[in-house]
């Protein structure tokens, strides 16, 4: 019996031929590590729907920003929370903010750690909505108005990017403009542009307590089942001013991920969220699985379909196992 001329098993032989031919590499340079901060002080709070994760206090994230540099992690993504909700949200944009003042604090005790900042209402309306809420509908406009008093606030406290997750039509332009306006020319933006209305958020709607309070966010977040859709929103946040633009989830959508590589040339983030984090966190708890070699094939997986920057909760254990 004759045997092909190419054995591609020749390659897989040892380890050090399999790093050798390794075609996807992994380098903590592409990971941002996502953070919680709410009011208060002295605050280290471990999320039950999260275990790994806490909710810090400005004063004490200060701390975890220090580890995760320490670990050369490049960036953090920050997301708030209050106690102070109201109709819009007005807490979000509060100069003396739980975000403004974690921006203030990092950026002051860590400087060289890129601070990202989500730009949102939903952890401060009393609706759990992302926009404001009129006549049970949510006003597009009157939103991106708010939204850009937000990211400017996170500007002028120090944030190195801003990162708007609402998915309001126009935000993008909005912010853009807020921010030449007021002399931040060098502040970029990360668009959550393809931001699906996903199963898999759960965790974090519980972490972030943005819960909506009556319906769903399907009327502005993409359907699964809209590819076009999503690669003309992601056309128009860089027609906008987007510097980076996000898919999220990633898992779900790694063939977005693969498209938007394909067809645009600004850098590309994809968001391993809570409910992803979760499946392997809960799987390995029951030996279903092994924990380690889940999360770098999970993030392999998602550098492989073209993302340049993965927002993940795995980060700080990536980042170890990649030491």
């Amino acid at each position: 019996m004759s045997f092909p001329q190419n054995r591609l098993r020749r390659l897989r032989t040892s380890p050090a031929m399999r790093r050798l031919v390794h075609q996807t590499r992994i380098d903590v340079d592409d990971l941002v590590y996502p953070l919680f901060v709410k009011d208060g002080a002295g605050l280290v709070e471990p999320i039950k729907s999260m275990p790994g994760c806490s909710r810090f206090s400005p004063d004490t994230l200060v701390t975890e920003a220090n580890d995760v540099a320490s670990l050369g992690i490049p960036a953090v993504l920050l997301f708030g929370s209050t106690s102070k909700k109201d109709k819009t949200g007005s807490a979000a944009w509060d100069e003396d903010g739980s975000v403004q003042q974690a921006v203030k604090a990092i950026k002051k005790a860590v400087p060289q750690l890129v601070v990202i900042t989500d730009v949102c209402l939903c952890s401060y309306t009393d609706t759990g909505h992302c926009g404001i809420v009129k006549d049970d509908r949510i006003d597009n406009d009157e939103t991106c108005h708010l939204l850009a008093k937000i990211a400017l606030s996170h500007a002028q406290a120090g944030a190195d990017i801003v990162a708007p997750s609402d998915m309001m039509d126009g935000r993008i332009e909005f912010i853009r403009e807020a921010l030449e306006k007021n002399a931040f020319h060098e502040t970029a933006i990360m668009s959550y542009s393809a931001k699906f209305a996903s199963a898999f958020y759960g965790p974090f709607r519980d972490a972030a307590d943005s819960t909506p309070a009556f319906g769903d966010r399907k009327s502005y977040q993409l359907d699964p089942a809209n590819d076009r859709q999503a690669m003309n929103q992601i056309s128009l946040d860089i027609e906008q001013g987007a510097d980076i633009v996000m898919v999220k989830p990633a898992l779900p959508f790694l063939d977005i991920i693969y498209r938007a590589r394909q067809r645009f040339d600004v850098p590309i983030a994809a968001y391993n969220v809570s409910g992803e984090y979760m499946m392997i966190n809960s799987a390995a708890d029951t030996g279903s699985l092994e924990r380690d070699a889940a999360i770098m094939e999970t993030l392999c997986s998602i550098k492989r379909a073209g993302a340049d920057i993965i927002i993940t909760y795995f980060a700080k254990s990536a980042a170890k196992l990649l030491t």
